[in-house]
């Protein structure tokens, strides 16, 4: 019983420690200067992306995508500029991230 307690414990922290990673990633990418997590800043907050596209199967490969190239409609008159610094890899990584938030 001690063990499991143990070994939950451990994956807790380190599932946290990737969500805080992800957060990091965002944070050094400028993502942060115009979306939050929980609410709307110029563009929506991760969490209103993440119940929007709940449930896409296209969706994580059309947000990389977004990340990268920008774009615009999806969330009213303001464009999302590209992102030109943000790699594949990194969009990927974010876009898991945002879509798996709660």
């Amino acid at each position: 019983m001690k063990y499991s307690l143990i070994v939950g414990a451990a994956l807790a922290v380190l599932a946290s420690g990737s969500v805080l990673a992800n957060a990091d990633l965002a944070k050094a990418k400028n993502c942060l200067a115009c979306h939050a997590v929980d609410n709307k800043v110029v563009g929506p907050g991760y969490k209103e992306v993440a119940k929007k596209y709940a449930g896409d199967k296209t969706a994580e490969a059309k947000l990389i995508q977004k990340v990268i190239k920008g774009g615009s409609g999806t969330w009213g008159a303001i464009p999302m500029p590209a992102n030109p610094q943000v790699t594949e890899a990194e969009a990927k990584t974010l876009v898991k991230w945002i879509l798996a938030l709660k």
